[in-house]
């Protein structure tokens, strides 16, 4: 079916069809909705060639991933997001492009996109403090969304962000309430926005209660495996070691259980371990029964959002930001168990 059979079915013009298949904010959203279902109901497909003569549009989002950061497209928490985010773009009729370029030119690179109609907008991937990309984006005028948010970023800007305050001050609070006093944080990069927020939580949820912040319990580096592994194991080397270590990310978390169990202790009875759990695609935290104690948030969720957010922004440009806050979950799993104030 092409659109101007679609569109004599529904008894409208192309054009208004053409239209509403690609958000534009003067159809309103009960003739969207029916134009949606019919196109659904006939698999009816756009020419992508033609909406981008028709709207001016090149039917594409980008995706801009600094070479520093490149290993975020081998990690399975990018691959789910980019997945989540596909499928939306799919069903629009949009392409994904992605960028993978030296540091040094990641901000031309925005500049090229704009300049040359590459893309109709871009995701905003891992903000950092003072993030300088939503400063560029705004000059150039290309539409965008953060996954996350910038502390310090003084402009208005749309983002989705999981409160990552809250879930680590209840995952604190939960080893806290198990017995454990000695709880260690093996946090994601500590110029990352997320991480920042992690570390606040955590950090609120021991003065709650009146236990210290250990500066020699707190490390900071890249959410993999033997990052994980590697800071576990120092922080068991302690003379003073701690009875819990919470885990920015599953993966983090495998290194720190490798370590936990290389040092002759068993997880969850010698030394607790907990997780922020991204509830992945092809690395679950178990299969109906959680393995890892965690805080669970979907990136593939988040990704699916995200897209939908890009997209509404792009179809209607004078809209005002968009700002959504995701909370995470406590799933109790089989890496914690009572500490030793609960044991005594």
């Amino acid at each position: 079916m092409n659109l101007k059979e679609l569109a004599t079915l529904l008894g409208l013009s192309p054009t208004t069809v053409s239209r509403a298949l690609n958000g534009y904010p003067e159809v309103n959203e009960e003739t969207r909705a029916r134009v949606a279902a019919a196109a659904q109901a006939h698999n009816y497909q756009p020419n992508a060639r033609a909406i981008r003569l028709a709207t001016g549009r090149a039917m594409a989002i980008g995706h801009v991933i600094p070479i520093t950061n490149r290993h975020d497209i081998d990690n399975p928490i990018f691959g789910d997001f980019i997945a989540g985010a596909g499928v939306v773009y799919s069903r629009a009729g949009y392409d994904m492009l992605l960028s993978v370029v030296p540091d040094s030119e990641e901000t031309q690179t925005y500049h090229n996109l704009k300049r040359r109609g590459a893309v109709d907008g871009v995701i905003v991937h891992a903000p950092r403090l003072n993030d300088a990309r939503i400063r560029i984006l705004h000059e150039i005028g290309l539409p965008y969304a953060v996954h996350g948010r910038a502390t310090g970023t003084e402009l208005p800007y749309s983002w989705l962000d999981v409160n990552n305050r809250r879930a680590f001050r209840t995952a604190t609070a939960y080893l806290i309430g198990l017995g454990h006093r000695r709880i260690a944080l093996v946090n994601g990069p500590d110029f990352m926005d997320f991480a920042i927020r992690r570390h606040t939580g955590y950090h609120e949820a021991l003065e709650e209660v009146g236990l210290p912040t250990d500066p020699s319990l707190i490390h900071s580096d890249e959410m993999t495996e033997s990052a994980g592994y590697r800071r576990a194991a120092q922080l068991l080397a302690l003379p003073d070691p701690p009875t819990a270590i919470l885990c920015a990310s599953i993966l983090s978390g495998i290194g720190a259980r490798r370590a936990v169990e290389t040092a002759g202790k068993v997880v969850g009875r010698d030394v607790s371990v907990m997780i922020y759990d991204d509830d992945l695609s092809y690395l679950r935290n178990g299969d109906g029964q959680p393995i890892f104690t965690a805080m669970r948030s979907s990136v593939r969720e988040a990704g699916s959002l995200m897209a939908e957010m890009l997209l509404g922004l792009i179809a209607n440009p004078d809209s005002p930001p968009v700002h959504r806050l995701l909370e995470a979950d406590l799933v109790i799993g089989q890496t914690t168990g009572p500490g030793p104030a609960a044991r005594s």
